[in-house]
């Protein structure tokens, strides 16, 4: 099972590949360790109820458009939880 990370939390803000502040309490933090429990999920494309994943690092978005599961999806009208 994935355990759910830092960096998947829409408090998280990456200020390197390693860590991040949280936007919350403005503490640093390493974005692989698991996530506290004021965790909400980010709004990536991963997270999303038309993402499907078809490779490791891929998917696609309402089975027309191809996406990455670690992009952001702040923008998207057609974003759904």
């Amino acid at each position: 099972m994935n355990e759910i990370k830092h960096y998947d939390c829409k408090y998280y803000l990456n200020i390197d590949v390693f860590k991040g502040i949280c936007k919350r309490d403005k503490v640093s933090i390493n974005a692989d360790d698991p996530a506290c429990e004021s965790f909400k999920y980010a709004q990536k494309c991963k997270h999303c109820s038309n993402f499907s994943a078809t490779a490791d690092n891929l998917g696609t978005c309402m089975n027309s458009y191809e996406a990455y599961p670690e992009m952001n999806a702040v923008t998207c009208d057609d974003f759904k939880q």
